[in-house]
């Protein structure tokens, strides 16, 4: 009997797997804080044989190498992958054994578009398919962004995309399991995965790539496409040249007096609770990225690269947290941090700075000659509705553009408060008067705001 266990990466909206029989299993896509990996080996009670990604990532940091040097388990990587490691290459129909105990095998199966080296790996029992790793190929109602390696390749990656899809669905019986690492949320799945599981029938009922003719897909595809997250760049690379082990030990701690250097200094100091405390108060010059809010997607997003940067958590535990989040997106070591509240982060005699949170019906009643509406969602969400007389800063270049946003009292919202959360941290860092529009954006038109689409 077969076991395939989920290993959520909400923060990254990805998946990883760990999947076996009584005795062995193989690690898919393993992200890089490996510990959690471990722990599901350990309750399984299992050893990890193999591991193997079916791509070089680009959105985050692999722990496929590590594991592989922890657990002694072969390490399989796509032969077409250019690396600087000693690995198992892999290609087309090779297959391994995963546990002969349960009699089950894994075979690649070349899958190009979201990489041109892309594979996705068959777990069959008995020679049966139950599963397939589909990594950034065929995902839940979606494909993976064939946009991310070349862009003179992106339309020929499509068109790999609509013909890799169809490989699997004719390969595989209707209700083999399809486990994609994208789709939940990350930016390398070309759109939101629509539900939570699937399989290959429900994806031949439902998936374009597998309903539409490839002209009609690779159009929809590429004019679909949006920001790649800036930190993207540097994923590939430091997966090829084989990721360093992560170090997960504290920082060192930050007083008052380092705190205020390091904003002087012009380093991101980082406050990590959620807005709603931030706005009652926080450290003047700090800038709010909740850790239930995609910290490392939308810090490492922002962030100018390899600039230092101090974390500023409720305690201990939340500063963990964030630490696991950041590495797995390459951001290693914090310059430093410090645990408690503003009272704790000041020096004598300055007070917190702080500013205002309000509803849509709350702005609905404001005077909007007086005031500056800006929406920082994505250009795709603003076409389905906006606010009449808004200005549009996507939230990821909000930090570049603050000269753009018109003088006066800056309303800001995006689809449900976190966005803006950042935004008005970064506006309010910068000097501007700001209001947080911690709402959702369904509830504008009902407040009385004109919302305008197209």
């Amino acid at each position: 009997m077969f076991f395939v266990d989920v290993i959520e990466l909400e923060g990254l909206g990805n998946r990883s797997y760990l999947a076996g029989g009584p005795a062995a299993a193989v690690a898919v896509d393993p992200p890089r804080d490996i510990d959690q990996v471990l722990a599901a080996a350990a309750r399984r009670g299992v050893r990890i044989s193999h591991v193997v990604e079916t791509h070089i990532h680009n959105d985050y940091v692999t722990g496929g190498l590590e594991l592989a040097r922890i657990t002694g388990a072969a390490y399989l990587v796509p032969a077409g992958a250019h690396v600087s490691f000693a690995r198992t290459p892999v290609r087309d129909g090779d297959a391994v054994d995963i546990d002969s105990t349960a009699d089950l095998d894994l075979t690649a199966m070349a899958t190009p578009g979201h990489t041109p080296h892309h594979t996705a790996y068959v777990l069959r029992e008995a020679g049966r398919p139950v599963a397939a790793f589909t990594g950034g190929s065929l995902l839940i109602g979606t494909v993976g962004r064939p946009d991310l390696v070349e862009p003179r390749l992106t339309e020929e990656l499509a068109r790999a995309q609509h013909a890799s899809a169809h490989r699997l669905a004719e390969a595989l019986p209707d209700e083999t399991a399809v486990l994609p690492t994208h789709g939940f949320g990350s930016f390398c799945s070309s759109a939101q995965a629509d539900g939570d599981s699937t399989t290959i029938g429900k994806e031949k009922a439902a998936n374009a790539a597998l309903t539409v003719d490839v002209d009609t897909f690779v159009a929809d595809l590429l004019a679909g496409l949006e920001d790649v997250p800036a930190y993207y760049t540097h994923m590939g690379p430091a997966n090829a040249g084989g990721p360093d082990p992560v170090d997960m030990t504290p920082p060192a701690v930050a007083d008052p007096q380092e705190i205020a250097t390091r904003l002087a200094a012009g380093e991101w100091v980082v406050d990590l609770r959620s807005r709603i405390a931030f706005a009652e108060g926080h450290v003047a010059g700090s800038f709010n990225f909740e850790l239930d809010g995609k910290l490392a997607t939308y810090l490492a997003w922002m962030i100018p690269w390899g600039k230092p940067v101090t974390l500023l958590a409720e305690s201990a535990e939340q500063l963990a947290a964030a630490q696991r989040e950041l590495v797995r997106v390459g951001i290693d070591r914090p310059a430093s941090a410090a645990t408690g509240g503003p009272s704790q982060w000041l020096r004598e005699g300055e007070r917190p700075a702080s500013f205002a949170r309000a509803t849509f019906a709350e702005l609905a009643g404001q005077d909007m000659d007086e005031i500056v509406v800006l929406d920082v969602r994505r250009d795709s969400e603003r076409a389905e509705g906006r606010i009449a007389g808004s200005v549009h800063i996507p939230i990821h270049q909000v930090h570049r553009r603050i000269g753009e946003v018109p003088d006066g009292t800056v309303w800001v919202h995006c689809a449900g408060g976190m966005r803006a959360g950042i935004a008005a941290s970064l506006l309010d860092a910068a000097g501007r008067r700001v209001v947080a529009v911690d709402d959702g954006f369904d509830a504008a038109e009902k407040a009385g705001l004109t919302v305008l689409t197209g």
